[in-house]
C-alpha cells in the first residue's frame, strides 16, 4: 500500500513539476508567500548565518533557493527528478554554493547519520501516509542536534478554506492536489512530535493569504493585504481554529 501511495505521490508530482509548478511558483505574490515563510521559519527556528538546515520535500527549491543566503548549508531532498533537476539548475544559476539537492525519500543514504540544526518540512508531512508518520517523526528527530528544531507548516484538518474550496473550485483543488494527501489535525500531530521526545507546539499561520496567493499570483499587494488582515484573524481565539494552514514548531530538548 505505502509503495502505491509513493508511486501515485511521484506520478503527480512529476507532471506538476511539466511546467506548471515552474510557471506559478515564479509569479509575484507566490514568491511573497515564500519570503514569508522563510521569514517565519528563521524566526520560529532561530537559523543563522551559522545553521545548517534540511528541507523535506524540496520541490522547485524556490524556498530554499531564497533561505540559502542566510544560511550556512541547505539541503533539499525530493522524490521528484524533474524537480531535482530543475532545482540543481536554478541554485547553479543563482550562483549558490552552500545548497544541495538530493533525488529520493527520507530513508536516501547521503542522509543517514547526518545532523541539522533545523529540519524544515513547508507542506510536507501532509503527503506522508498516516502509518508512515511515526517513522517519518523518528527519523526527523534523528536528523536533530542537541537543540535543533523541527519547522512544519500543513493544511488544517478544521479549515474553512479547504471546505469552501471543494464546493467552489473542486477541479482546481485536485489540479493541485494529490490523491493520497489530507490535511492534518493540529494536536494530533504536535502529540507525534511529543511522543518522539520534542517539545512541540503548533499555531496557526493563515485564514486566506497562502490559498488567495495561488487563485491571484500575480498580485503582490492583494498577498499583502490579505496577509495583513490574517495576522489579525489567527489572533482571535474564537476562530483561529478554523484557519487555513498551521505552524509545528519542536525542539531537540
Amino acid at each position: 500500500m505505502v509503495n502505491e501511495v509513493f508511486a501515485r505521490e511521484l506520478a503527480h508530482h512529476e507532471e506538476l513539476y511539466s511546467g506548471l509548478a515552474q510557471e506559478l511558483f515564479a509569479k509575484p505574490a507566490v514568491r511573497a508567500l515564500r519570503r514569508h515563510i522563510i521569514g517565519r521559519v528563521l524566526e520560529a527556528t532561530g537559523a543563522g548565518p551559522q545553521s545548517t538546515i534540511l528541507s523535506l520535500g524540496s520541490g522547485l527549491g524556490d524556498t530554499e533557493i531564497l533561505l540559502a543566503p542566510k544560511v550556512a548549508h541547505i539541503t533539499g531532498v525530493d522524490l521528484s527528478p524533474k524537480a531535482t533537476l530543475q532545482a540543481r539548475s536554478d541554485a547553479c544559476k543563482a550562483g549558490l554554493a552552500n545548497v544541495d539537492f538530493v533525488e529520493g525519500s527520507l530513508d536516501h543514504p547521503s542522509l543517514t547519520g547526518r545532523k541539522f540544526d533545523c529540519v524544515i518540512g513547508i507542506f510536507f508531512l501532509h503527503h506522508v501516509p498516516d502509518e508512515d508518520l511515526v517513522p517519518a517523526v523518528s527519523r526527523i528527530r534523528s536528523w536533530l542536534k542537541p537543540g535543533g528544531t523541527f519547522y512544519g507548516l500543513d493544511p488544517n484538518y478544521y479549515r474553512l478554506s479547504g471546505a469552501v474550496g471543494r464546493i467552489v473550485m473542486p477541479r482546481l483543488m485536485k489540479k493541485y492536489q494529490t490523491p493520497d494527501e489530507r490535511e492534518l489535525r493540529p494536536r494530533e500531530t504536535v502529540t507525534l512530535f511529543r511522543n518522539a521526545g520534542l517539545e512541540a507546539r503548533a499555531r496557526i499561520y493563515d485564514f486566506t493569504s497562502t490559498p488567495l496567493a495561488g487563485l491571484f499570483p500575480s498580485s503582490p499587494s492583494f498577498y499583502r493585504l490579505v496577509r495583513a488582515a490574517d495576522e489579525v484573524l489567527i489572533r482571535i481565539p474564537a476562530i483561529k481554529q478554523i484557519g487555513s494552514n498551521f505552524e509545528l514548531i519542536a525542539r531537540m530538548v
